[in-house]
């Protein structure tokens, strides 16, 4: 059966790469990556803030379509509210899909230095795009900002499956991850 596993995780804390395992397990699964799908949106940048509500959109209906076709759906996204999880969870609710919540856990400090490392060599698009909305970010701080959200919707989200991210260690992780999806 089908499955919508939303993995959310502060900046630079693996999702892209557990997201990309899981698939490469899964015939046919979709890694709906909203920073993909965002920046497919032209001159996005200008307008991140809306750019970012119309990528949401679209992986919602695209997350229903796949998932009403029979395959399974990861989406690997940081976030710091809970409307998106909240959406996602109602199409799985709706497509009568099992969905599973994961929150991949590290400390603050070790979620700063993640990103600051990523961030010295970025590797992909979207590590390019997130360098570049922090520097948009008026805040002093925003990738500890960031954390500080997340770590706040994480404690108001009882049913999401907290698992503990060893730095440099994605197969034990991804074994974590898996096993929290079966559970």
């Amino acid at each position: 059966m089908a499955q919508l596993v939303f993995l959310n995780g502060p900046p630079a804390s693996g999702k892209s790469t557990l997201a990309r395992r899981f698939v490469d397990k899964r015939p046919l699964a979709l890694n709906l990556d909203v920073d993909v799908v965002r920046a497919m949106l032209g001159r996005w940048l200008e307008q991140p803030l809306k750019a970012g509500q119309a990528a949401r959109a679209v992986a919602l209906e695209m997350a229903r379509t796949h998932l009403e076709s029979g395959g399974d759906v990861i989406v690997p996204q940081f976030v710091g509210r809970p409307n998106f999880i909240d959406q996602l969870a109602d199409v799985a609710a709706e497509t009568g899909i099992r969905f599973v919540e994961i929150a991949l856990m590290l400390d603050r400090e070790s979620a700063l230095a993640a990103f600051e490392e990523r961030s010295q060599n970025p590797t992909t698009q979207s590590h390019v795009d997130a360098i570049a909305l922090t520097n948009l970010s008026n805040a002093a701080d925003p990738v500890g900002d960031m954390y500080d959200a997340y770590r706040r919707l994480i404690e108001s989200r009882p049913l999401a499956r907290r698992i503990e991210v060893t730095r440099g260690d994605i197969d034990t992780t991804m074994l974590s991850v898996e096993a929290a999806i079966q559970t």
